[in-house]
């Protein structure tokens, strides 16, 4: 046997032809209420007087085309109780009138009240989050002991406060367990078990670095998107008290350097840099820019990049290179480039000293030759066509231009022509025009 469920409308109207109600009933879910009062009564005097219009276009509807299309309006009961009603209009056959029947929106309508205020509290957790995310993130910048996040599955460092990057030389990245002493690892392994286990545990002494300092390591664990973390806090272990006659410490030197000092690795990335480099690249903290290529910062990433580590490889040492820095913020400083490149443990580090010489009086003999020419070209005003002054001017300075290339790069055409953005066969079809591919076969270039 076969059910059909009979859904009953929560209202229904009986009209005439003109919206007038002659019948009115309601179902169990709106109980309480009599209706008799709207007999004989236009449809339109029971709703609000917005909702009244909507009523006019649903009769009209339905006596044109046989039904309505479905409209929510504001009932309003003799009792005085008002609610959310969607209704739909449907003509009877012939004259016979209209039918209107209505379905109870009010669960609906507490439905979306309970969603709007769960949204807004949900946007107010958000916040507090926010907020709580903010202070931790300044404790974390401002405290001063070291603090390490490292990735529970892999160990490597994921962030770094400034202290632990000044008294560590840690840098995100990088593996803690390789910065841990051989002899303190398996007690490390240990500790990290049980922080995973317990929540945290209790400091273990280990020692750290290529110097293999004692330090205090305590570590706890934490939830984090998209996997686990361990935060370790380190502390020195001792104090020793210098002596009067002990050198100030290497870094703090070179902290102290009015010329900017950078340390990067064979893939160009920084792993050090001095506060006099922060100020010439406009960074605020040493961890905004570790990890991030130097010529990020260079006037032409990619060659003078090149060019210097090209230099560096072929010769260990780099001098006096000239080249633009741009800081984050746009600012343009003339510098020169001068560093050394130093291999231990089997990694190949580079140091490098970035000093501004943007204020530097240029009295160099090519400086003073161009600028000179430059001015016999602006005698010839009134006396040359424009056009010949023109391309004289663009022929001396593209002349100065590839000796100074020439000379950075020691010589070598080929990094010289990367350096212009130029082809080998334009480079060398330049230095004969210019009368410069004599000078430079003796330095040993010729079959390059």
């Amino acid at each position: 046997m076969t059910r059909v469920a009979v859904i009953q409308p929560d209202i229904t109207l009986s009209l005439d032809w003109e919206g007038v109600i002659r019948n009115a009933s309601l179902s169990d879910a709106i109980p309480s209420e009599r209706v008799q009062e709207w007999l004989g009564r236009p449809w339109m005097e029971t709703v609000g007087e917005i909702a009244g219009l909507q009523v006019r276009r649903m009769v009209e509807d339905a006596r044109a085309s046989g039904v309505s299309a479905y409209l929510q309006v504001t009932q309003r009961f003799p009792s005085g109780l008002e609610l959310p009603i969607e209704y739909t209009t449907v003509r009877l056959g012939g004259q016979a009138g209209l039918i209107a029947v209505g379905k109870n929106l009010q669960a609906v309508a507490e439905l979306q009240s309970r969603l709007v205020a769960a949204q807004q509290a949900r946007e107010q957790d958000y916040w507090k989050l926010r907020e709580i995310e903010t202070r931790s993130r300044l404790l974390f910048d401002a405290s001063s002991e070291a603090v390490l996040v490292i990735a529970a599955s892999t160990l490597r460092i994921v962030e770094a406060n400034p202290a632990a990057i000044r008294e560590l030389g840690m840098a995100p990245g990088w593996n803690f367990s390789d910065e841990v002493a051989p002899r303190d690892r398996a007690a490390l392994r240990d500790v990290l078990m049980r922080a995973r286990e317990q929540g945290r545990a209790p400091g273990i002494m280990v020692h750290l670095g290529a110097d293999a300092t004692p330090w205090l390591l305590r570590a706890s664990l934490m939830a984090r998107t998209p996997g686990p973390v361990f935060l370790i806090q380190l502390s020195p272990a001792a104090t020793a008290t210098p002596s009067r006659a002990a050198p100030p410490r290497g870094d703090a030197l070179l902290e102290e350097m009015p010329d900017g000092f950078v340390a990067i690795d064979a893939d160009g990335l920084v792993r050090r840099a001095n506060r006099a480099f922060l100020d010439l690249a406009q960074a605020g903290t040493e961890a905004s820019i570790l990890g991030e290529k130097l010529d990020r910062w260079l006037a032409q990433p990619g060659m003078d990049s090149a060019v210097l580590m090209d230099t560096v490889g072929q010769h260990g040492e780099v001098r006096l290179f000239t080249t633009q820095l741009t800081g984050n913020l746009g600012s343009e400083t003339e510098v020169e480039i001068s560093g050394c490149a130093v291999t231990q443990g089997g990694s190949r580090m580079i140091g490098l000293i970035i000093r501004d010489v943007g204020r530097r009086v240029l009295a160099s003999g090519e400086a003073a030759a161009l600028r000179t020419a430059l001015g016999m070209l602006a005698n010839d005003v009134g006396r040359v066509p424009l056009p010949t002054m023109v391309r004289n001017t663009a022929a001396l300075v593209e002349r100065a231009c590839i000796e100074q290339a020439l000379r950075l790069a020691n010589g070598n055409r080929t990094a010289a022509a990367d350096a212009l953005g130029l082809s080998r066969q334009s480079l060398y079809a330049k230095l004969e025009r210019y009368d410069l591919g004599e000078d430079r076969e003796a330095s040993g270039d010729g079959a390059r």
